[in-house]
């Protein structure tokens, strides 16, 4: 079994990125962010899931109990640096940021997490690593979302 963190790519229709650009193209003048933009979580490209995956499956064993794998980065980013590297790709400076921040505790809506981050070791000792970290991630499918 896998566990995915948040995947993100080219032919992403939802999450963070997505919503942001098309807020963006709305109005490039302020861009309104969930929560109080310091959630932080753990983002991979869908390039380095798809790896994963193929690496899990070449050392599967039937004959082995169910293993859970976590797929995932080794870092975070937040909300806020998000916001900021789509609106650096999109070539917008400097829109304001309105944080709606409903929750007391910063959460953009019920069920958000505030931290997540996955441990992938398990993973990682079979043999595979992200080529990207969460930064990157974010800013590969921007640019691949934006073509």
């Amino acid at each position: 079994m896998l566990r995915f963190a948040n995947i993100v790519g080219a032919r992403a229709t939802h999450g963070v990125v997505v919503d942001f650009i098309r807020k963006l193209r709305r109005n490039a003048a302020e861009l309104e962010v969930l929560g109080d933009g310091r959630q932080t979580k753990s983002y991979l490209h869908v390039k380095d899931l798809v790896d994963a995956v193929f690496v899990v499956l070449n050392k599967f064993d039937e004959n082995k109990n169910v293993e859970i794998y976590n797929v995932g980065s080794p870092d975070q980013i937040s909300v806020k640096r998000i916001a900021k590297i789509v609106c650096e790709e999109m070539g917008i400076n400097k829109p304001v940021f309105k944080f709606k921040n409903s929750l007391k505790d910063g959460r953009g809506w019920k069920g958000d997490v505030k931290t997540m981050r996955l441990s992938i070791k398990k993973l990682t000792d079979l043999g595979w690593k992200p080529s990207l970290k969460s930064e990157d991630a974010i800013r590969l499918s921007c640019n691949e979302l934006l073509r």
